[in-house]
C-alpha cells in the first residue's frame, strides 16, 4: 500500500487540491442555475414566437394586450441574457481561480492578492446573475397577474 508521505510531491500538492474544490463547487452549483435560466430563455422565447403570430392576427383590443406581453418578454429574454452572461463570467473567473491556485503552488509564488480579487469577482458575478434572474422571475409573475386580470378581472393583493 502507497501512502503519501511515499510521494512527496502528491503531499505536497493535497492541500492545493482541497483549496481548489471550493471553486469547483461554485463551477457545479452554477452551471445548475445555467440550466435553468437557459430553460427560461427557451420558454421565452417560445412564447414570444407564439405571441408575435398572434400579434399578426390579432384585433386592436386584443393586439394591444399582445404588444405589452411581448414588450415584458423583451424584457425578460434582455434580463436572461444578462443572467446567462454573468453566470458564465462567474464559471469563467472560477476556473482561472483553479488555475492560478495550482500556478500559485507550482511556482511557488504568492498569488494571495490576485486569488482573492478573482474569487471575489467570480461571486459578485454569481450575485448580479441571481438578481437578474429575481427581476426576470419576478416580471413573469407580473405578466402572468394581467393575463389573469384580463381573463379575471382585477385581482386583490
Amino acid at each position: 500500500m502507497l501512502r503519501a508521505m511515499d510521494h512527496p510531491v502528491a503531499s505536497n500538492f493535497l492541500p492545493v487540491i482541497q483549496l481548489a474544490i471550493t471553486p469547483v463547487i461554485l463551477i457545479s452549483g452554477v452551471g445548475a442555475l445555467m440550466l435553468t435560466l437557459t430553460n427560461r430563455m427557451g420558454r421565452v422565447v417560445d412564447r414570444t414566437r407564439a405571441l408575435a403570430e398572434k400579434v399578426r392576427s390579432a384585433g386592436e383590443t386584443d393586439r394591444v394586450h399582445f404588444e405589452t406581453q411581448l414588450a415584458i418578454l423583451w424584457r425578460r429574454a434582455k434580463l436572461i441574457r444578462i443572467a446567462v452572461t454573468l453566470a458564465a463570467l462567474s464559471m469563467l473567473l472560477s476556473c482561472l481561480l483553479v488555475m492560478a491556485i495550482f500556478a500559485d503552488a507550482s511556482m511557488a509564488r504568492d498569488f494571495g492578492a490576485p486569488l482573492v480579487i478573482i474569487f471575489l469577482g467570480s461571486v459578485v458575478c454569481l450575485a448580479a446573475a441571481l438578481i437578474a434572474f429575481l427581476r426576470d422571475v419576478w416580471m413573469s409573475l407580473w405578466a402572468l397577474r394581467l393575463e389573469v386580470e384580463r381573463a379575471r378581472g382585477p385581482l386583490e393583493g
